[in-house]
């Protein structure tokens, strides 16, 4: 079985609830995960939006994700709290730390957000203010599977 991430809150290619986007709660989705490959040590996400105007946007960072079968709502920002999963968190484009929600500008149309999932095969010694790039390039030779969530959202 390969590796799947899904969200009880949207369905692939679906749009993704108010509650976890600016105008809402501005918490993480609840993301469900299946088929983890037996050699991998951790899990890393990425979520991003490759429609914002200025550039692909980086909502969330997050490495050294234990093997899980769900990443719970509302994981909370600060790394000191602890979380229902023991994992780490980095910067978003906002250069804050932890999951910023979908903001698109107003009439800015449908915004693609992709949750990529990364199985890897060991953990990753980041430090807190790690950013996409730095975790892309510290996964380099170490991603044994990866898989993709795609939700839409659309500000009127």
């Amino acid at each position: 079985m390969s590796m799947k991430i899904s969200s009880p809150a949207f369905k692939d290619n679906d749009f993704i609830p108010s509650k976890y986007t600016c105008e809402g709660r501005n918490i993480n989705p609840a993301l469900i995960i299946e088929g983890i490959p037996e050699n991998a040590k951790t899990l890393a996400l990425i979520m991003d939006d490759p429609d914002a105007p200025m550039g692909t946007f980086v909502h969330w960072v997050a490495w050294n994700i234990e093997l899980a079968d769900e990443i719970h709502e509302g994981i909370p920002k600060e790394s000191t709290v602890n979380h229902p999963i023991s994992l780490k968190q980095g910067l978003n484009t906002a250069e804050k730390t932890g999951y910023m929600g979908p903001c698109p500008p107003v009439g800015h149309g449908v915004h693609h957000y992709h949750f990529k999932l990364y199985a890897l095969d060991t953990d990753l010694n980041l430090p807190e203010n790690t950013k996409k790039e730095d975790l892309l390039k510290s996964m380099e030779g170490h991603i044994i599977e990866e898989t993709e969530l795609i939700g839409l959202y659309k500000r009127n």
